[in-house]
């Protein structure tokens, strides 16, 4: 009898361990999956302007937090003289566009990057590319008279060559209707000057580039 109860409970002893090794070999079967974090296009801005063939200037705009609050870099690519050059610039506002002209007619390329503040103010800053730098240029705000019934939304464009700037302000003579003011720049010896042109609806063209 004693040797029969012994074997019962051996073999109940050795069902266990097979149970627990069973149930430890299943953990070490499973797979764990990890979630991939899909991250998030790091550029808020790119564009590539082609002056000429192999002559190319590409904006490229990133920042982390804050849209607004960044910088920028202007790379320069002349592959035909195997010349490559960079520039890195601060910002502060949201770049919507960027072109380029030759304004003051001198041969050297200048790159216009529009950069949007406040939802609606616009502002733009200008590079000339000359002697294998990158120059800027200051561009000049609006002085008190201009800002007159200013609020923004502001459309630069290029009419026969010809930098302008409209924006939409309250008409003096009538507070419930709007008219466009419309100022154009010239540029003379890395210097702008502006010059109010009329006060009323411009059909506008937008800037023209290449790429």
């Amino acid at each position: 009898m004693k040797l029969q109860k012994y074997t019962k409970q051996h073999l109940l002893l050795i069902t266990g361990m097979l149970f627990c090794f069973a149930c430890t070999e299943e953990k070490k079967q499973e797979v764990k999956t990890e979630t991939t974090k899909v991250q998030k296009n790091p550029f808020r801005f790119y564009k590539d302007i082609e002056i000429k063939p192999g002559l190319n200037f590409e904006i490229v705009s990133w920042g982390k937090g804050v849209d607004s609050i960044g910088g920028y870099q202007i790379l320069m690519s002349d592959s035909v003289r195997n010349n490559y050059r960079s520039a890195a610039v601060d910002r502060k506002g949201i770049i919507i566009d960027a072109w380029n002209m030759d304004l003051d007619n001198d041969g050297n390329p200048e790159l216009y990057i529009q950069l949007l503040s406040k939802k609606t103010f616009s502002d733009l800053n200008v590079f000339e590319y000359a002697g294998g730098d990158f120059n800027k240029i200051s561009f000049p705000s609006l002085n008190s008279n201009q800002k007159k019934g200013y609020s923004g939304n502001d459309n630069f464009f290029i009419k026969n060559g010809d930098l302008f700037r409209s924006f939409p302000i309250k008409d003096p003579a009538d507070s419930t209707k709007t008219i466009n003011k419309t100022l154009q720049y010239k540029l003379s010896g890395n210097s702008f000057s502006k010059s109010e042109v009329k006060a009323e609806g411009d059909k506008a063209e937008r800037p023209k580039t290449k790429g």
